[in-house]
C-alpha cells in the first residue's frame, strides 16, 4: 500500500500538478478500505499496488510510443492479473481511458498489443482455476456493496469539477473508469453467478484518491473561504479516526478464526464429535489443523483437498443423523447470525440436535458461536430401539 501511494501521488502529479499528487498521494492511506488491507497478508494490496504503477506505465507510454514502455506496461498488468485475475478488469478502464482521450492510432495499437498479451498470459491460469470455482460458492450477493458505492459517488461527483490537464489523458478521463468499470462490470457478472467482493476490486480506490485529491486542490485554487476549507478538512480527518482505530482490531473483521479454532480446542475433548452449521463454515476451523485433530467431523465425506473445493463435501442427511447418535457429545460450530438449514444435510443436523441433545454451552466470539451439545438421556434417543427411524443408533457409546 505504501508502493501504492506513491503511484498515486505520481498520477496526481503528472496528470494535474504538484498540489494534487501531493493531496492524492495522502487521501490514498486514509481511505477505510485502504487501511484494511493494508494489514491483511494476502494478494490484495499487491495487487493494487500493481495496477497503480501499470496505470502510471499507460500515461507515461502515450506520449513516448517507445516499446520498452509498453512491455513494462503489459508484464505489470500481467502480474497483477496472475495474483489476482479481477485485476483484468482494470485493463478494460485503461481501454475506455484511452478512447475517451481520442489518443492517436498507434498509441491504440500498442495498447491493443500489450493487452492481447495480457490476456493471452493469463487466459491459462483462467482455463485452470475455472474447476476451483466452486470456492466461490459462499458469496450468495454482493459483499459490501454499499460502502463501495458511496466512495465511488463521492469519487464521480469529484470529477463534475473542471479538474486540471497536463497531457494528452484528462485525470477525470482516467479516475472515473478505474472506479466505475471494475465495480459494474463484476456486478454484470454476478447476474450468473454472484462474484462480487469489494476487495476484488480494491484497486478502484486508486480513482477515487486521484479524483478527492485533485478536487480539493481545485477547491483550494477558487481561493474562497480558507477558513471553511480547513475546518472541514479537520473535521474529516477527525471522522476517520474512530475507524481508523476500530480496524486495527480483531473486531473489524468478519471472523476471528484463531479464537474460533482455539474456542474448539478448548471445549472439545479427545473422540468428541464435530459439527459444521452450515458444512461450508467448516472453513472457520481450518486455519490449525491441530484445534480439531482430535475431534470426529461428523458429516465430511471428502476433505476439501481431494474433492477440490473449500469445505469439503459432506454426508448424505440420513448418514450424518445416524454418525451424529454415535456421539454422547458433539462440538457445533455455527457462524454469528441467523442460518436457516436450506438443505436436507443441514435439516438433519438441526433436527437430530434438537430431539436427541441437550445445550450444555456456548461460546461466542467475533464472527461464530462454539456449542457443546450431549446426549439427551430423557429425550427421544432413549426411547428409540433398533428399529426406531433413527437408523438403530440409539444404543451408541453409553455416557
Amino acid at each position: 500500500m505504501a508502493a501504492a501511494a506513491v503511484g498515486v501521488g505520481l498520477l496526481g502529479l503528472r496528470l494535474a500538478g504538484p498540489r494534487a499528487g501531493l493531496l492524492a498521494g495522502l487521501v490514498f492511506p486514509l481511505l477505510p478500505q485502504v487501511q484494511k488491507y493494508a494489514q491483511e497478508g494476502r494478494s490484495y494490496a499487491m495487487v493494487c499496488a500493481l495496477v497503480t504503477w501499470a496505470t502510471y506505465a499507460l500515461v507515461v507510454s502515450i506520449p513516448h510510443r517507445v516499446r520498452w514502455r509498453w512491455a513494462v506496461y503489459g508484464s505489470t498488468m500481467l502480474s497483477a492479473c496472475l495474483l489476482h485475475e479481477f485485476a483484468v478488469l482494470a485493463l478494460v478502464a485503461h481501454g475506455v481511458t484511452l478512447a475517451v482521450s481520442r489518443v492517436p492510432r498507434p498509441v491504440l495499437r500498442a495498447w491493443s498489443v500489450a493487452a492481447a498479451g495480457v490476456v493471452a498470459g493469463l487466459s491459462p491460469l483462467a482455463v485452470w482455476s475455472a474447476g476451483q470455482s466452486g470456492q466461490l460458492s459462499w458469496i450468495d450477493g454482493p459483499v459490501r456493496l454499499p460502502g463501495f458505492l458511496a466512495m465511488a459517488a463521492v469519487g464521480v461527483a469529484c470529477a463534475l469539477a473542471p479538474l486540471g490537464a497536463r497531457g494528452p489523458v484528462r485525470l477525470s478521463a482516467l479516475a472515473v473508469p478505474i472506479v466505475v468499470l471494475p465495480c459494474l462490470l463484476l456486478l454484470l457478472a454476478s447476474l450468473v453467478k454472484p462474484l462480487f467482493v469489494d476487495r476484488y476490486v480494491l484497486y478502484s480506490n486508486v480513482g477515487i484518491a486521484l479524483l478527492l485529491g485533485a478536487w480539493t486542490d481545485y477547491f483550494h485554487q477558487l481561493r474562497q473561504s480558507s477558513r471553511g476549507a480547513w475546518i472541514a478538512a479537520v473535521a474529516v480527518l477527525a471522522a476517520l479516526v474512530q475507524p481508523s482505530l476500530s480496524l486495527r482490531t480483531p473486531q473489524s473483521r468478519s471472523n476471528d478464526v484463531t479464537a474460533i479454532g482455539a474456542a474448539v480446542r478448548k471445549e472439545g475433548r479427545p473422540g468428541d464429535g464435530l459439527l459444521y452449521l452450515a458444512g461450508q463454515h467448516r472453513i472457520l476451523t481450518a486455519a490449525n489443523p491441530e484445534d480439531t485433530r482430535l475431534l470426529t467431523d461428523l458429516a465430511l465425506a471428502q476433505d476439501a483437498v481431494s474433492s477440490n473445493t473449500l469445505a469439503g463435501v459432506e454426508l448424505p442427511a440420513q448418514e450424518i443423523a445416524t454418525r451424529m447418535l454415535e456421539f454422547d457429545r458433539i462440538v457445533a460450530v455455527r457462524a454469528a447470525g441467523p442460518h436457516p438449514p436450506t438443505d436436507p444435510q443441514e435439516q438433519a443436523k438441526t433436527s437430530t440436535l434438537r430431539r436427541h441433545f441437550r445445550e450444555y454451552g456456548t461460546t461466542r466470539l467475533n464472527g461464530a458461536r462454539v456449542t457443546v451439545y450431549v446426549r439427551d438421556l430423557h429425550g427421544p434417543s432413549s426411547k428409540t430401539g433398533p428399529g426406531s427411524d433413527s437408523g438403530g443408533a440409539s444404543g451408541g457409546a453409553t455416557g
